[in-house]
């Protein structure tokens, strides 16, 4: 059964972040400035600044690659450093990208531009085919949680269109799938360079009858990569205007990270356990029957509770988790190695804890994904399964249920750096639930 929740705020329109993923010279940025320009999305000015640049391409036209490229470094060794974002839009569609570096020693880089994406694009050299490197960032996308697989398969103009060359290394992507979780997978032929299948559709490859680049960006379906079944409300900001207007107002500001809320629902507040019922839901100026995730809300109960910052309001008849120890997949992104006698900062939404890695299960080799036992501990881009115990219970589900109630970070208390992102193990207790697709806005 589908139920449909109508958005209170009237239409809007729909919001994809996608990252790109790749080894070196596969045309990541290369492919985003294309996009860009294509689509017609680079103001006057940038592109006079690109005109003017020295950094030209042999043939003398301007270096797409450069519009996210932006660092000395980058322009310099032609490669990407950073995690570069670029805002654009279409009728159809508001995008947010993020171009991340393809260098083994950037992979922290790769998996901050990759925590939020609803879609991932893996370019892949049609020269090169599915190299070490493609399957490291196709198995980094999936472990990340990251829904729908675009894999491109670049510099078409290089193998002069050649239909086997692509045949030949969607066969070999599709043999390596079988090992990720993952159930979303697409295959493009192009040529960022020539502009070849990006925006528009290439009249050099007719034995090609699929979406071009940005024809799937626009189609792809996102509504039901949502969690929209466990209800989920971390306590941002409690709100006490204490006005003449709003003298007893006491509501509970954040953001909704799963599920549905209705005045009227019977709610719990985590960790106290203390039940009640949504009195009003307020969203900047109105007031509202209903709200879902992502919208940003507060709300109103019928009881007055001790609620404050870090506390997670929930149906009571579905809670999360609520634990000390969890186990958790850790990227490790600090040049100093895990130390685990060592206490960290753990943020987990809006709540803050302390925290100790008590064991280190394995790591994993990424281009084996094979899952390596040893006493070593995390060093810098190396990500493992680990327990951790913390000084106060944690409420989160798996991040498999849900990336934003699953999902952390580390924090060194002395230097105050991230040192690791952690997604939150399934507990191996966990009873069966409904699934998301159920559901639908």
């Amino acid at each position: 059964m589908t139920t449909a929740h109508p958005d209170p705020h009237g239409p809007r329109t729909e919001l994809l972040r996608f990252t790109t993923a790749g080894s070196v010279d596969d045309g990541k940025s290369t492919l985003i400035g294309r996009l860009l320009h294509d689509s017609k999305s680079i103001m006057e000015d940038q592109l006079e600044a690109l005109q003017r640049s020295a950094d030209l391409t042999g043939g003398g036209e301007v270096n797409l690659a450069n519009l996210t490229d932006g660092l000395r470094a980058e322009r310099e060794q032609m490669i990407t450093i950073d995690v570069a974002y670029r805002y654009f839009a279409t009728p159809r569609r508001k995008f947010i990208v993020a171009d991340t570096p393809g260098h083994v020693q950037y992979t922290r880089n790769m998996v901050t531009g990759a925590s939020t994406a609803n879609l991932a694009v893996i370019l892949v050299d049609a020269r090169k085919g599915v190299i070490e490197q493609t399957r490291r960032h196709a198995y980094l996308a999936t472990l990340l949680g990251i829904p729908h697989l675009l894999v491109c398969v670049n510099k078409m103009d290089l193998v002069d269109y050649a239909k086997a060359v692509f045949r030949s290394i969607e066969a070999d992507f599709s043999d390596f799938a079988t090992r990720l979780n993952t159930r979303d997978i697409t295959f493009i032929p192009a040529s960022a360079l020539q502009g070849d299948n990006i925006v528009t559709r290439s009249a050099r490859m007719p034995w090609y009858d699929g979406p071009t680049l940005l024809n799937h960006l626009e189609e792809v379906y996102i509504a039901n990569d949502r969690n929209l079944v466990d209800q989920r409300f971390p306590v941002q900001f409690v709100i006490r205007p204490r006005s003449a207007e709003h003298p007893d107002f006491r509501g509970f500001a954040g953001q909704i990270a799963g599920g549905v809320f209705r005045v009227g629902d019977p709610v719990m507040v985590l960790p106290s356990g203390r039940t009640s019922r949504i009195a009003g839901i307020h969203a900047f100026d109105r007031e509202l029957e209903v709200a879902f995730a992502p919208m940003s809300v507060t709300l109103r109960l019928t009881d007055e509770i001790d609620i404050s910052r870090g506390d997670m309001i929930v149906a009571n008849d579905n809670p999360p988790h609520v634990a000390h120890t969890f186990d958790a997949m850790l990227c490790w992104m600090d040049n100093q190695p895990l130390a685990p006698s060592r206490k960290y900062i753990l943020q987990h939404n809006t709540h803050v804890v302390r925290a100790m890695v008590r064991q280190q299960h394995y790591r994993v080799d990424i281009e084996t994904l094979t899952h390596e036992a040893t006493a070593e501990p995390l060093a810098l881009n190396e990500i493992g399964r680990v327990t951790l115990r913390t000084t106060q219970p944690l409420i989160f589900d798996a991040y498999t249920r849900n990336r934003h109630t699953g999902s952390f970070v580390l924090v060194d208390e002395v230097t105050h750096q991230t040192v690791a992102a952690g997604m939150i193990e399934e507990p191996p207790t966990e009873p069966p639930r409904p699934e998301f697709a159920e559901y639908a806005i």
